[in-house]
């Protein structure tokens, strides 16, 4: 079988570019890699994708990885939590196993991620913050979100990097589907795989009282204990802290 592939659903407005580091480190190590760009992320003409487009173009990497015959670990980070959750449907490796198939998903693995209660949206996560404690945000005539604040994105995503460089990398971030963010949650992939979770202490956008939240949600509906990693990190931990979320995924990669 070999070792198994990470596929890294990136954040909100994140490219894939943002994870490079990371994924070339992970590589130099004999691990299948890549991080995928959401339909939701940047701005395209037409109706905004929703989290079910999303998940379903997920579903179609698993899938193509899986009929290979390989085992899949997907990696979610914030907003990528909520398709995370939900591409898992049919796609365990238990599942397609049952089918006379190979290859599937043997673990979800969130990294300071969204994840909402099932017939929730991702939006439902951080419903509690006050206004002030959110990323400033507004949504276009056509129904996408850009970032109306780069210097209060930088002081609560990019927390652990000098302020001018926060906003460079605040900068980055491209365009994102409202609507994305407003559709329910429709079915518990964390149900179906072990879940690991690396919980990102100083990570103002989604704080760790949220996140611990989350977990013990999981835990209460799954009757499992879910694999807690804590990593002194902002939101951004694959750039904050690029060589600690490698070791991470190296780890999770032996487990399975």
């Amino acid at each position: 079988m070999g070792a198994p592939s990470i596929v890294i659903i990136p954040g909100a407005s994140t490219l894939p570019k943002l994870y490079q580091p990371v994924v070339d480190a992970v590589t130099k190590h004999g691990i299948p890699i890549q991080a995928l760009r959401l339909p939701s992320i940047g701005f395209k003409p037409g109706t905004p994708p929703t989290i079910s487009d999303d998940a379903a173009f997920i579903a179609q990497h698993i899938t193509s990885l899986a009929d290979a015959g390989k085992d899949v670990i997907l990696v979610t980070h914030s907003y990528g939590g909520a398709p995370g959750t939900r591409c898992v449907q049919g796609l365990s490796k238990y599942h397609r196993q049952n089918q006379g198939l190979d290859g599937g998903v043997v673990r979800i693995a969130y990294m300071a991620s969204l994840i909402p209660e099932l017939g929730q949206p991702a939006s439902s996560v951080q419903a509690s913050l006050p206004p002030e404690s959110l990323v400033p945000t507004a949504v276009d005539g056509n129904g996408w979100i850009y970032y109306s604040n780069l210097t209060r994105s930088a002081q609560l995503s990019f927390t652990d990097f000098p302020l001018e460089e926060g906003i460079f990398w605040a900068k980055k971030l491209v365009k994102h589907s409202a609507a994305s963010f407003a559709t329910p949650l429709t079915y518990s992939g964390y149900k179906d795989v072990p879940v690991s979770y690396l919980l990102c202490t100083g990570d103002l956008t989604i704080p760790a009282w949220i996140q611990q939240k989350q977990i013990d949600m999981m835990e209460r509906e799954t009757g499992s204990t879910v694999a807690v990693t804590r990593l002194d990190s902002d939101h951004v931990a694959p750039l904050s802290h690029p060589e600690a979320v490698v070791d991470w995924m190296l780890r999770l990669a032996k487990v399975n």
